[in-house]
């Protein structure tokens, strides 16, 4: 604005244009100046202005009535300011007008009606302010007016017949408003139209039939988010102009018409409407768009569309960028072809029914930024060529049948934001490249699949990232000491795994997290005190894990309803809510220093031991072999002929105890005097040999000082040829509970006098609860043990309960397809009669909430001392069972008892 002074005339200052005649002022340019400030109302007095263009600027404030007086304006441009309050009524006045633009600003208030008495005007735009009203119908009376922009507003009401006399209107745009009501129909008789655009309003109606015979010249067409109805009619088949077509987000039903001559379509938008059937033939416009090579946009999705995925789509133009066809019901496999579209940007596939593999040809959409195929039945590997797709940010393939492994070639991503590979049927190691994308920032969800080995170090690379969720599937080991270093995470759920160990103190500058769960894991030690701190936390689940010590009482612990931590048996304190015992004070105050005097004591130990080790070492210059009775951590192979000298032939006062399928005997090894337990397969009863088979395979990877261990497995054959199998185990000392709940005559009068305490029955029923809560949560694959009942409990010297045979027991393997041949099924009845639930006899799949019936059961016969089949539940009489939807879980069951153990037995 330099030149604005005294010293230069006006009529040549910047923006400042004059009559030739008579030096006045005829128009300002003064658009994209940055100026600012409020409108002067001395602008009133440049009566001989015609243009007023002050577009891209600052100006705030009202516009001045004043501008009314201008009678020979003819261009008045305001648009993109900050010009507030009204439309000046007065406007009218201005007769001579022809274009005015207000569009961005913030006006408010309502359009005037008097602007219907502008006779000249041929463009009105008020588009991006804050109009509240109705349209005028007095618009109507502007024959000259071509132009009408009032969309992004919040204008209400209907709109009139009376805009349909607008005989030269070439674009008429009023989306994004509050309109209703029924839309007129002479309003599609405007065959000037070129832009029609009535989007994102309350408007209800059908389309005129006649559409495109009405409407030829139209180019741009837009009714979305409305709510109109009926079918989208035939003749718009024939809109050779349209360059966009948007239908999204209405009640359109039926069939699509032919798109064949719309050879300039760039943009179809379809999307949420009930178009299609829901079987094949649906798609049948889909292909009469393969010879458009102007298409870029096609947006079908969440309709009723049925049939297979066209194979047509191989042909289309490789102008197509983005297709979106998710929520369909769509078949078939995705086209090989579909590799044919190297610049498409976005495949949006998700919520259909399309199955078989990824084709490996997706590797050529190296252009590919967005892959949603997530929530279908897609199977086979997930292709290595996807990690040619260099420029994908989000890839979505949740909720799917895939298997094998997680590709390391999507390491190449290095794009990416999000990731979601989970419920599928992944498995082996997560890979470190993919944990090793730095520009995860979004979502890495790897949950529910069966994946397996420790986390990877790399995933301290995942600085940035807002949410990990590696839950239920089949990882080990420590927590990561590096997931500290992930320091934006929000939520981490890690639960359903198998990691053990403490919670690393690295997760302390994990400040930001507001979701932290790592439930049903092996996890021990205390509750970290930097989880108080977290003041973002709002979900803390701790639940099931082997925990203890003094839970906290502050930060997120202090919300009943934001904390779990259930299951963890050796916690105390905590707030009342939490239902947790006391804390012994004295304890804990004395830990301290006990463990001090514990850690001398173990140093000067292991001195003395290494003394001791040196001193003999050099007394005994020839190497001894030791001799040990104890068989725990050995292990032994052993032959027919080892077994049958250690029961001295198999003797029947060696004899335990026998079964369906064979019999157990007591043994003692000759070379290291080591007493153990044969189980003695009898292998010409029917189901023998598979008992055998399934108790190998569900004995196979289980560990717990609560099951019965076995030492080895011998088959071969005897002295005879014969075939014989054998199992060996430990010896348990006190024999079976079924000994000493219901004790045999043939015991000597001593053994019948023996019994179980009522805190050793307690203490039994808890082991047996935490033996089932191992096999159906916390194997590699859970089981069912199927035979529940007194004879296969067996105690050892220190009275701890012990379950044994698992000869009717079932591994449930979650992929059927790797499942062994061997598998136990589930055909005929289950276990033992008055122990089996009820509903295995009706024909009902073995469940984990069959041995939940079981445990009931022996829980009622430990504290009755009346077996199920007594003749006192005769008539009537009887233990009513529930259905198996009602029955806890066993985890909720060892809760309870480790509960009701805690108040009842006396501290020790």
């Amino acid at each position: 604005m330099e030149s604005w002074n005294s010293s230069i005339h006006f009529c040549q200052w910047r923006g400042v244009i004059c009559g030739r005649k008579h030096q006045r002022v005829t128009k300002l340019e003064l658009s994209f100046l940055k100026l600012s400030g409020s409108l002067s109302p001395y602008i009133g007095n440049l009566s001989f202005l015609r243009e007023l263009s002050l577009v891209g600027n600052n100006f705030y404030n009202e516009i001045p009535s004043e501008i009314g007086r201008l009678k020979r304006l003819e261009t008045l441009e305001l648009a993109n300011n900050s010009i507030s309050g009204g439309i000046p009524s007065n406007l009218s006045a201005c007769s001579k007008l022809t274009f005015v633009d207000m569009r961005g600003n913030q006006l408010t208030g309502e359009i005037p009606t008097s602007l219907g008495l502008l006779p000249n005007l041929k463009a009105l735009s008020f588009r991006n302010n804050s109009l509240g009203g109705s349209i005028p119908p007095s618009l109507g009376n502007i024959s000259s007016l071509e132009g009408l922009g009032l969309g992004y507003n919040a204008l209400n009401g209907n709109i009139s017949e009376a805009l349909a006399r607008l005989t030269s209107l070439s674009i008429f745009t009023v989306a994004q408003n509050e309109i209703y009501g029924i839309f007129p129909v002479s309003m599609f008789n405007l065959s000037s139209l070129r832009v029609f655009d009535i989007g994102g309003n309350k408007i209800q109606g059908t389309l005129h039939s006649d559409l495109e015979i009405t409407m030829p010249h139209i180019e741009f067409f837009s009714i979305a988010k409305n709510q109109i109805s009926g079918q989208i009619p035939v003749s718009i088949s024939n809109a050779s102009n349209l360059n966009v077509l948007q239908f999204g987000d209405n009640k359109f039903s039926g069939d699509v018409p032919s798109l064949e001559k719309m050879d300039n379509l760039n943009k179809l938008a379809l999307f949420n409407n009930h178009l299609g059937h829901g079987r094949e033939g649906d798609f049948n416009f889909f292909c009469t768009l393969v010879n458009n090579t102007k298409l870029e946009f096609l947006y079908i999705g969440f309709n009723n569309f049925g049939g297979v995925f066209p194979q047509c789509i191989s042909n289309f133009s490789r102008t197509l960028l983005q297709i979106e066809i998710k929520g369909n019901k769509i078949l078939g496999r995705i086209p090989y072809g579909i590799g044919n579209l190297i610049n498409l940007e976005v495949l949006a596939a998700s919520i259909n029914q399309l199955s078989g593999p990824i084709p490996f040809g997706i590797g050529r959409l190296q252009k590919l930024k967005m892959l949603y195929a997530d929530t279908n039945s897609l199977s086979g590997v997930i292709p290595n060529s996807i990690g040619n797709l260099t420029t994908l940010t989000k890839l979505f393939l949740d909720h799917n049948n895939l298997q094998g492994r997680i590709p390391s070639s999507l390491g190449k991503c290095q794009m990416l934001l999000c990731l979601d590979l989970s419920e599928n049927n992944l498995s082996g190691p997560i890979p470190p490249q993919v944990l090793g994308i730095p520009s995860l920032t979004i979502l890495l969800n790897l949950s529910s699949n069966h994946l397996t080995g420790e986390l990877p170090d790399e995933v301290e690379k995942l600085k940035n990232l807002g949410e990990l969720d590696l839950s239920h599937n089949k990882l080990y080991g420590l927590l990561s000491n590096n997931l500290g270093s992930c320091v934006s995470l929000e939520k981490l759920f890690l639960e359903g795994n198998l990691f053990e160990g403490s919670i690393p103190s690295s997760l302390s500058s994990l400040r930001g997290l507001e979701a932290l769960d790592i439930s049903h894991n092996n996890l021990s030690g205390n509750i970290p005190e930097f989880l108080v701190n977290f003041r973002a936390l709002k979900y803390l689940n701790l639940s099931f894990n082997y925990f203890e010590g003094v839970l906290p009482s502050e930060g997120v612990f202090k919300n009943a309803s934001a904390t779990f931590v259930e299951g963890n048996c050796k916690l105390c304190g905590g707030i009342p809510e939490l239902h947790l015992s006391r804390c012994d004070l004295k304890k804990s105050s004395n830990t301290s220093l006990k463990l001090k005097i514990t850690i001398i004591v173990v140093i000067l130990g292991v001195i003395l031991v290494f003394t001791c080790l040196v001193i003999l070492w050099f007394k005994n210059k020839k190497e001894q072999k030791p001799t040990s009775t104890c068989v725990e951590n050995s292990l032994l192979q052993l032959s027919y002929q080892i077994i049958l000298k250690a029961t001295d032939g198999f003797v029947i006062q060696n004899l335990i105890g026998s079964g369906s399928f064979g019999s157990v005997y007591k043994g003692i090894l000759e070379e290291s005097g080591a007493t153990i337990a044969v189980k003695v397969l009898n292998l010409l009863n029917r189901g023998a040999t598979r008992s055998f088979l399934t108790e190998c395979e569900a004995l196979r990877n289980i560990r717990h000082r609560n099951l019965v261990k076995v030492l080895t497995v011998v088959s071969g054959v005897d002295y005879k040829g014969n075939d014989f199998k054998a199992m060996v185990y430990e010896f348990m000392q006190n024999g079976s509970l079924e000994d000493w709940l219901h004790p045999s005559i043939t015991i000597n009068e001593s053994e019948r006098m023996r019994n179980l305490n009522f805190f050793q029955r307690v203490n039994v029923v808890v082991d047996v609860a935490y033996a089932l809560e191992y096999l159906h949560y916390d194997c590699e694959t859970s089981i069912i043990h199927s035979d529940l009942k007194p004879s296969n409990i067996l105690l050892d010297d220190e009275m701890v309960g012990h379950i044994s045979d698992f000869g009717l027991a079932k591994v449930l393997y979650e992929d059927r397809f790797n499942q062994p041949a061997n598998q136990s099924s589930s055909l005929g009845i289950r276990g033992t009669i008055g122990y089996a639930p009820p509903e295995y006899g009706m024909g009902s799949e073995l469940s984990t909430k069959g041995d939940v019936y079981s445990y009931g059961i022996l829980l009622l016969e430990m504290f009755t001392g009346k077996r199920p089949t007594d003749e006192m539940f005769m008539e009537g009489l009887t233990c009513s069972a529930e259905s198996s939807s009602e029955r806890m879980p066993i985890n909720v069951v060892v809760t309870k008892l480790c509960s009701a153990r805690d108040k009842l037995l006396p501290p020790t």
